[in-house]
């Protein structure tokens, strides 16, 4: 799966990453004793992405022994790990290509500006009731067209609170893991608290219904406000965008 990319892509994206404000780094934590099927063509991703942001990306990279690994709590490889303005847990598990690639873009661009895209009722309820630390397993593939939005969604909900790891994982790459999680369709998402599985469901979920099974996994009822967002979506629209999975096949 070789990364094709042409000048208007290359033109693209130096036009996205002219709105960059603030310097973005992306950790790349990598396991040299490994297989790495698709580390080149990661590494060509990379590459491009500093190129066409006028040196305002690095791309600094680990291998599994060094400190960052432990400090930043990576316990698979390879992965990436953005941080811009803050250092908050945007991170990516395997080869963020495909459709993956555009949800890769997004995330620099907020990373650099540290603003995110959410409704304030979600943003209050995410501070007030995440209080332990909490890991969001988006399962992907490439050619899943649903998936950049629960990795969006996760990763968005990771900037608002530092308790929350929004992990996309490719699921190829991670077949004994999605194997593990009964991955058939993806997006696959779980929701761990204190490296417990606490709750999972497929498809890519409108934002109020994401943080209302953040919460359930909690105990936590909604919130009011929140309970109107849900309510205003209509359970069709629900329903439609929870049955917008991919069938997985490895």
């Amino acid at each position: 799966m070789p990364v094709e990319y042409d000048e208007e892509l290359v033109e693209e994206l130096k036009k996205t990453f002219a709105g960059l404000e603030s310097p973005v780094k992306i950790h790349w934590f990598l396991d040299p004793d490994a297989e790495c099927v698709y580390c080149e063509d990661t590494q060509q991703i990379l590459d491009l992405v500093q190129q066409t942001s006028n040196n305002k990306v690095t791309v600094i990279k680990h291998v599994k022994s060094d400190p960052e690994t432990r400090k930043y709590n990576i316990d698979m490889f390879p992965a990436l790990l953005i941080h811009g303005v803050d250092e908050w847990n945007i991170r990516y598990f395997g080869i963020p290509a495909g459709y993956e690639f555009g949800a890769f873009i997004e995330d620099i661009v907020d990373a650099s500006t540290g603003r995110v895209n959410l409704s304030p009722e979600i943003k209050e309820a995410l501070l007030k009731y995440v209080t332990r630390p909490t890991r969001i397993m988006i399962f992907v593939t490439p050619t899943c067209p649903y998936c950049p939005l629960a990795v969006r969604a996760a990763h968005r909900f990771a900037m608002v609170n530092k308790n929350i790891y929004g992990d996309m994982i490719e699921a190829l790459e991670f077949s004994d893991l999605a194997d593990k999680y009964g991955v058939y369709a993806v997006p696959k998402n779980v929701i761990q608290i204190d490296g417990e599985d606490k709750l999972e469901f497929e498809g890519a979920a409108p934002d109020p219904y994401f943080v209302a099974q953040i919460l359930q996994a909690y105990g936590v009822e909604l919130p009011q406000k929140l309970q109107e967002q849900l309510a205003g979506l209509g359970s069709e629209e629900i329903e439609e965008t929870v049955e917008d999975v991919h069938e997985h096949h490895h």
